[in-house]
């Protein structure tokens, strides 16, 4: 997955603060001195970063002998055989001028991977063999004008030397800079290492900490609540804490890092709900988890931001969200396919007292610093808190706050058949326009599905983002009134107006008016129905009420073969997966296409449009569409 967040271009004000700042909202705020002298007591007396330096011979060994780094130095030593990739100036300007980012990335990312890939080879093998390509690298990193990525500086400013706004890729360097430091110790020359001080300091912990005192303007992540919040104070408090010899000065990022943090848990609500979706979980609360551990560990675990019922909510995230064993939806711009990072759910999992599945914390996934804190962990770890989930019902997981609704027939029940159905609001992080759709999964086959994201271009982060049929209404399984599409906005949302729920069936019911800029609206009810059983069904039921005649049509979404089966059915093949969709319109003639959505996405096959539409104007009509698996 690219794991460069899209900017939330259907907030333009966001997207302005990416390159630019927000007014000092935490330096009225003030971090309380109690709290700054209570971090000062509570550390180390020197910096720490995560696993043990080099000259820990018993340890490197035994983490170079785990199954999960089997491959590691024979993946390092290919890299070694190549040149250090050169990542001209022209190559950053490319986003600024045509809006490529591609390029960029993928020259600056092979060279910033090198730090990882050789700072393990050295650990473990401790010959000096990787030592003068680190250093080489390191050099070369930081003698790049930025650390910014080319989509956080489209004005340039950074790339100019204008100002410094860290962003995500500046303080991820920090961070692998920081641990590769921690780790190498001596090993790196005495000037390699006051360059990666001097560097860290310029470019990330130095406008962090002007930014908190008020004396810098703040950037837009210090307050998000999303993913750019944990990704971005994770990195820049375990880089000052695995660096920073001054105690004082490290209490300052710790208290700080607690500080700010809330903000990201605050954009998950109650419920846990990431409307993110699961690949960004996946880089939020992935950073999130750094800087628990950052804290807890430098701190003896007096300081535990897991314990938070709120963080506990979002951990949560990774177990709730799954609509059948493997099968994630793929809402907001996540790809097809994105899950919960197994190292991830196997941390949430040991912390909350909660059965695993397998999953390990060990492997290099997620770069130096995050692959480490979680390989260095033992087996058993402290329990922040002893949850029960056995009243869980395996039937459904329902969260009110984002209005979404995963439900499953019941367990060992054949056919397995599921569905997400979703109604949240269009202006939610990373926003498609998708209040009222819904995926259908057989087994393992979406095979009515939210299509995912884009491959990102300047049009995804800019005013133009709702150009993209992936990412307006067209790309989601919901319906077209008087030939509109979904406006964008948080007023445009899913009203819950029925939540029936039982062992039978649960019935689900949205009023949809507000997403459609349509005056003549006067009534737009979704009713899912979900059936369980031998025989389990959803049906998707929309009545509609016009003040004068309009044209009314829904649509499916799908990567499968869509066939005409009879004058009132399709049927639908993905996979290993056939349903039978019959479409009752209450005697109204209606016609249906099937239309590819040629956008360039984030998946391996681009998604179809099934419009089902009434040949005339109507002021009230209803149109249900009943999805069934087909036996085989």
């Amino acid at each position: 997955m690219n794991l460069i967040p899209r900017s939330l271009a259907h907030n333009l004000l966001w997207f302005a603060l990416l390159i630019g700042f927000a007014p000092g909202l935490l330096a009225a705020q003030k971090l309380e001195a109690s709290r700054l002298r209570e971090f000062a007591g509570l550390l180390p007396p020197q910096p720490a970063g995560f696993a043990w330096p080099i000259s820990n011979r018993p340890a490197w060994d035994n983490l170079a002998a785990d199954p999960a780094f089997k491959g590691t130095l024979a993946a390092a030593n290919k890299v070694l055989a190549k040149p250090l990739a050169d990542v001209p100036d022209s190559l950053f300007l490319e986003y600024s001028q045509n809006g490529n980012r591609t390029h960029w990335q993928n020259a600056e990312f092979e060279r910033r991977r090198r730090i990882a890939r050789f700072t393990y080879a050295e650990a473990f093998e401790n010959q000096g063999r990787f030592l003068p390509a680190i250093e080489t690298t390191l050099a070369a990193l930081c003698a790049e004008k930025t650390w910014v990525y080319p989509a956080h500086d489209s004005n340039l400013e950074n790339f100019k030397g204008q100002i410094i706004i860290p962003d995500l890729g500046a303080t991820g360097l920090a961070a692998e800079l920081a641990e590769a430091d921690f780790v190498l110790g001596d090993k790196l020359t005495p000037a390699t290492r006051q360059l990666i001080r001097e560097n860290i300091h310029r470019r990330v912990l130095d406008p962090f900490r002007a930014m908190i005192e008020g004396r810098q303007k703040e950037t837009f992540w210090l307050q998000a609540p999303m993913n750019w919040n944990a990704v971005c104070v994770g990195n820049t408090v375990f880089a000052a804490l695995a660096l920073v010899d001054s105690r004082d000065e490290r209490a300052f990022y710790a208290a700080a890092g607690e500080h700010c943090i809330h903000r990201y848990l605050a954009g998950f609500g109650p419920d846990g709900y990431c409307a993110e979706g699961v690949g960004y979980w996946n880089y939020g609360f992935g950073h999130f988890i750094l800087l628990t551990e950052t804290l807890r560990r430098a701190t003896d675990g007096k300081v535990d931001l897991l314990k938070d019922d709120q963080a506990v909510a979002a951990a949560l995230f990774c177990r709730h969200a799954e609509i059948l064993p493997g099968v994630f939806p793929s809402i907001s711009d996540c790809p097809p396919g994105s899950k919960p990072d197994a190292q991830y759910v196997a941390y949430v999992c040991r912390r909350l007292g909660l059965p695993a599945h397998g999953e390990t914390m060990r492997g290099e996934d997620g770069g130096l610093a995050l692959g480490l804190m979680l390989s260095s962990l033992p087996d058993v770890v402290p329990v922040a808190r002893q949850l029960d989930m056995s009243g869980d019902s395996p039937l459904r997981n329902f969260f009110p706050g984002g209005g979404v609704l995963i439900a499953r027939n019941a367990p060992g029940v054949a056919p397995a058949l599921a569905v997400a159905l979703k109604g949240g609001n269009n202006d939610e992080p990373h926003n498609h326009n998708d209040v009222g759709s819904f995926s259908v999964v057989m087994g393992t086959d979406m095979i009515v599905c939210d299509p995912g994201g884009e491959v990102y271009t300047k049009r995804t982060f800019g005013p133009h983002r709702y150009d993209s049929q992936m990412l307006n209404s067209y790309g989601h399984a919901v319906p077209e009134i008087a030939g509109q599409l979904q406006r964008t906005g948080a007023a445009a949302r899913g009203v819950i107006l029925e939540t029936n729920f039982n062992a039978a069936r649960d019935v689900f019911k949205l009023d949809l008016r507000s997403a459609y800029a349509v005056p003549s609206l006067e009534k737009l009810e979704r009713t899912f129905e979900f059936q369980r059983g031998a025989a389990p069904s959803l049906t998707v039921g929309d009545a509609v009420k016009f003040s004068s005649p309009e044209s009314f049509a829904t649509a499916l979404i799908t990567w499968g073969r869509v066939t005409s089966a009879g004058p009132n059915a399709l049927e639908i093949a993905d996979g290993a997966s056939r349903v039978r969709v019959t479409i009752d319109t209450q005697g109204r003639a209606f016609k249906w296409r099937s239309d590819l959505i040629d956008e360039d996405v984030e998946g391996k096959r681009k998604p179809y449009h099934v419009d089902i539409a009434l040949d005339k104007k109507i002021t009230e009509a209803v149109i249900t569409l009943k999805i069934e698996p087909v036996n085989k």
